[in-house]
């Protein structure tokens, strides 16, 4: 039986971390017809994705390159890491980046003073706390610019 990576386009994104995001990141690439495997420690992470994924599941640690490479990492296109673990999505982020070449390569920060390890590598996070801080700002200053805006 050949690897499902072999046969079919090298157009799919590898996701660690099978909670809430992943999860629903995982379904909302599925449901848009894109290929998607994801990886978590438990088999129990997986009851979070929706009767209609259909993508793949892994169980294993997404930090072992072993396991990456059974996701089928030196084909993927992209490389989402969404663990609860600020050094776990450092790690994954690294290896796909650095050993791998996966150019496009996402990882949550729950800690947004580690962002400069992440910069570094030039891979992009995301921060639950720099978002929701930016929200908030939003909406308790409704009529203001943004700062973004304010730059351009």
């Amino acid at each position: 039986m050949r690897p499902f990576w072999r046969s079919k386009a090298d157009d799919y994104t590898i996701i660690a971390g099978c909670g809430r995001l992943g999860a629903n990141l995982a379904n909302r690439l599925s449901e848009e017809g894109l290929g998607v495997i994801i990886i978590d420690l438990t088999a129990d992470a997986f009851r979070k994705l929706s009767p209609s994924y259909s993508g793949l599941t892994l169980v294993g640690d997404a930090t072992y390159i072993n396991v990456l490479c059974e996701a089928g990492i030196e084909r993927a296109s992209a490389v989402v890491t969404v663990t609860n673990y600020d050094n776990t999505n450092i790690l994954v982020a690294q290896i796909a980046k650095k050993m791998f070449g996966i150019e496009h390569v996402i990882a949550r920060l729950y800690d947004p003073e580690r962002e400069f390890v992440y910069r570094d590598f030039k891979i992009d996070t995301i921060s639950p706390a720099v978002l929701s801080m930016k929200e908030i700002d939003k909406l308790m200053h409704p009529n203001e610019p943004s700062k973004e805006e304010v730059r351009q």
